[in-house]
C-alpha cells in the first residue's frame, strides 16, 4: 500500500512528536503519497516539513461534536480525505481523530490499545491495534512504534524540519532591536505554558535571572497569550530582562533554533529546541518528564516526583510539584548545560 494518511491534529508539541515516525514513514515509502490531517496551528509546523504530499486541514478545534457546525466540517474533511487505496494512521487517540480514520474511506485503520489511548472508544473505528504498551516511555517512541504495524521498527529521532533562511534572518533582526547581539549566547526563558499547572512562578523565574546574569549572556523573556505577557512583565519588572517581540509561531520556531539556552516548562518551545538539539533546561510539575520531556543526556530537568505527581490536571489548587523547584536548582541545571555546550 503506497497511500498513507496521518492523523495528529494538535497539540502543537505532539505534532513535533509525531515527526519521526512521518520520517520513518517516508524513508521506507519513499514514493508513497503522504497525506497529514491537522488543525490550523499546527499547518504552520507542517509547512517546516518537507515530502508531505498534501495537508488537510481540519477547523474542528472549539466545535462540539453535537453543533452543525463541527458535522458541516467533518463533511468538508470527509471528501479531502479520500483517495485511492490509502492507510490511516491515528496517532491521536481521540473520538475525534478516530471518526476522521473511519470517514476517510481507508480499509486498514491503525491507532494504539485503547488502554493507551485518551479516549478509549476511539478504538471503535480501527480496524487493527498496536499491542498495549507502558506510558512512561517517552511519546516520540511510543509513536514510532505504531508504525510496527506496517513493518517498520525504527528507534532514531529525525526531524524533518527545514526553517527559510529569511526567517531567520528576519527574527535576528528583531532581537538585534531587541538590545540583542550574536557576540553573546541567547538564554530564552519561556515563562509562558498553556496550563496554569505547568507555569513555575514570576518570583522564582526572576530569581533564576538574577542568578544567571553574565556579560556572556543576553537574556529573553518569551510568551505567547496575553496572559503569559502579564507574566513576563512581572518577570521584566523584578530583573530588567527584555520581554521578546510579538514572535508569531513561526518566528518562534526560528527562535528557538538560535538560542544558546532554552529554559521552560512542558510546553511546544521546549519541544521544538528538542528537535533543533539546542540544549534546554525542563522544569517540569504535573506531566512526567521521561514522557514529554528533553530526550538528549546533556539536557537537564528539574523535576520533583511528589505522591499526586504524573496528575496531568490543568487545575490545582496547590501546585506542590512547582513550589518545590527553586531558582538555586534550576540555575546550577543552567550552568550544566552551557559549560556543556561551551
Amino acid at each position: 500500500m503506497d497511500n498513507f494518511l496521518i492523523i495528529r491534529l494538535s497539540s502543537l508539541g505532539d505534532i513535533i512528536h509525531t515527526l519521526p515516525a512521518f520520517s520513518a514513514l517516508r524513508k521506507k515509502f519513499s514514493d508513497a503519497r503522504i497525506s497529514w490531517v491537522v488543525e490550523e496551528k499546527g499547518k504552520e509546523i507542517l509547512d517546516f516539513v518537507p515530502g508531505i504530499d498534501k495537508t488537510i486541514v481540519a477547523r474542528t478545534q472549539g466545535r462540539p461534536i453535537y453543533t452543525r457546525k463541527f458535522w458541516r466540517e467533518i463533511s468538508r474533511i470527509k471528501k479531502e480525505m479520500r483517495g485511492g487505496d490509502q492507510l490511516a494512521l491515528d496517532f491521536q487517540g481521540l473520538l475525534k481523530s478516530g471518526l476522521l480514520a473511519f470517514l476517510s474511506g481507508a480499509e486498514k485503520r491503525i491507532g494504539f490499545h485503547r488502554k493507551n489511548l485518551r479516549e478509549p472508544l476511539a478504538a471503535w473505528f480501527y480496524t487493527d491495534k498496536l499491542e498495549e504498551m507502558p506510558e512512561n516511555i517517552h511519546v516520540i517512541d511510543k509513536n514510532l512504534k505504531l508504525l510496527n504495524m506496517v513493518g517498520i521498527r525504527e528507534s532514531r529521532y529525525e526531524f524533518p524540519l527545514v526553517i527559510p533562511d529569511e526567517l531567520v534572518k528576519s527574527v535576528k533582526e528583531r532581537l538585534s532591536r531587541a538590545g540583542y547581539n550574536e557576540d553573546k549566547k541567547l538564554v530564552v526563558y519561556n515563562v509562558g505554558a498553556a496550563w496554569i499547572t505547568k507555569r513555575w512562578f514570576a518570583d522564582r523565574w526572576a530569581e533564576l535571572i538574577e542568578m544567571m546574569k553574565r556579560q556572556d549572556l543576553f537574556s529573553l523573556l518569551l510568551w505567547g497569550s496575553e496572559e503569559e505577557k502579564a507574566l513576563a512583565e512581572e518577570v521584566h519588572e523584578k530583573t530588567g530582562a527584555p520581554i521578546s517581540p510579538v514572535f508569531s509561531l513561526k518566528e518562534v520556531v526560528a527562535l528557538v533554533k538560535q538560542a544558546s539556552l532554552l529554559v521552560s516548562g512542558d510546553t511546544f518551545a521546549l519541544q521544538a529546541a528538542c528537535a533543533f538539539s539546542r540544549p534546554v533546561v525542563g522544569i517540569f510539575g504535573p506531566t512526567n518528564p521521561r514522557r514529554n520531556g528533553p530526550f538528549r543526556a546533556q539536557d537537564k530537568v528539574a523535576f520533583h516526583e511528589i505522591e499526586c505527581s504524573y496528575c496531568y490536571r490543568r487545575a490545582c489548587g496547590n501546585p506542590e510539584c512547582l513550589k518545590k523547584i527553586t531558582p538555586e536548582e534550576v540555575a546550577e541545571l543552567c550552568v550544566q548545560v552551557l559549560d556543556k555546550n561551551e
